[in-house]
């Protein structure tokens, strides 16, 4: 049949030895998005990227990707005619060869047409900030500079489906922002994209939606938005002009408490906060914890800026979605390391 899925895992699981290291996971990932595969070291992250790559073959379970044709085909009984995909497995390790050579050797590879890799090794090379290594040996790279040449590699020939396994790895604040743009720049094409990462800050940033990995198992899968929903909390970071002095943090905090009773999350879990308003003298803000939807976001704001204008100026309130994502992410395990108990969605089609 032909189909907007691109990629499917049907019930996959995959045993080294008596280690069930991914336990039967179902996943379809469409024409277009960016999904985000998040989890604690051993989850399991790494072993499905590299069940899709052909590196690794399932135990159990089968898995789809699209063909030439628009229809989902088995990978692992005949791997002929499938659209394009490129990899980043893990760190990149690469033979002592020059950053060009190598990339016309995995373009050729990929049977990128001939004609026009240098072309292509060109306009990457000048888009990762590393044309003028293009002819020094890749063992002269440092490790950031190899992992650039890492996700060239999976870009040179230009695939539809574009798996990165911790991109990030290595690179410094700048670089990151260059690999993200990039991304944005791939989705704008309409490629699909699987990311691995444990920067949640990337995974929130660029992502669609997002598949929370434990144990080898998926514990959720949706939208940041829709996970959202699953929290016991959602919290506002509401930033001030002007610090507040000590002496009247106190009152304040008082007076905060009673005007925003009606909205607050009286039963927060303790390993979250164990008051609903902190203030953080550092970054001149409060972070609040609260139940409720827009509406009520939208009351705390009204609250603040009229009951709290000779005490202080709002400068930003925002619901920010990297803590969202990283609440979501530390419930997904208790204190006895049991997997915490989301509920597994799929998401919407």
């Amino acid at each position: 049949m032909m189909s907007e899925t691109v990629i499917r895992l049907d019930n996959i699981s995959k045993k080294f030895g008596d280690l069930l290291a991914v336990n039967d996971v179902s996943l379809e990932v469409n024409k277009g998005e960016t999904i985000g595969l998040v989890g604690p070291n051993g989850a399991g992250k790494t072993t499905i990227i590299k069940m899709i790559a052909k590196l690794l073959r399932p135990t159990s379970g089968r898995i789809f990707i699209k063909n030439s044709s628009g229809e989902l085909q088995d990978l692992n009984q005949n791997a002929r005619n499938l659209i394009k995909t490129g990899f980043l497995i893990d760190i990149p390790s690469f033979y002592d060869m020059t950053a060009y050579q190598l990339l016309r050797y995995f373009a050729n590879l990929q049977n990128y047409p001939k004609s026009q890799i240098n072309k292509r090794i060109d306009e990457l090379l000048d888009l990762f900030k590393l044309s003028e290594w293009k002819h020094k040996k890749v063992k002269t790279f440092s490790k950031g500079m190899t992992q650039k040449l890492g996700i060239i590699q999976a870009l040179i020939h230009d695939p539809e489906i574009i798996i990165l396994d911790e991109p990030q790895t290595g690179l410094d604040p700048k670089a990151r922002i260059e690999i993200r743009k990039y991304i944005r720049h791939l989705q704008n094409l309409g490629k699909t994209i699987f990311i691995a990462s444990h920067m949640l800050y990337e995974i929130s940033e660029i992502c669609d939606k997002i598949a929370l990995i434990n144990h080898g198992s998926f514990v959720a899968y949706d939208t940041l938005e829709n996970l959202e929903g699953l929290l016991k909390a959602k919290e506002i970071k509401c930033q001030i002009l002007k610090p507040i002095a000590p002496e009247n943090l106190g009152p304040i905090i008082k007076k905060l408490s009673e005007k925003l009773d009606p909205y607050l999350d009286k039963d927060l879990d303790p390993k979250i906060s164990k008051v609903p308003i902190k203030y953080n003298p550092h970054k001149h803000g409060f972070r609040i914890f609260y139940k409720g939807d827009d509406e009520t976001m939208s009351n705390i704001l009204k609250v603040l800026v009229k009951e709290f204008e000779v005490d202080f100026t709002v400068h930003s309130f925002t619901q920010p979605k990297t803590s969202q994502l990283e609440r979501i992410y530390s419930q997904m395990i208790t204190d006895d390391g049991e997997q915490f108990n989301l509920k597994k969605r799929r998401g919407k089609r």
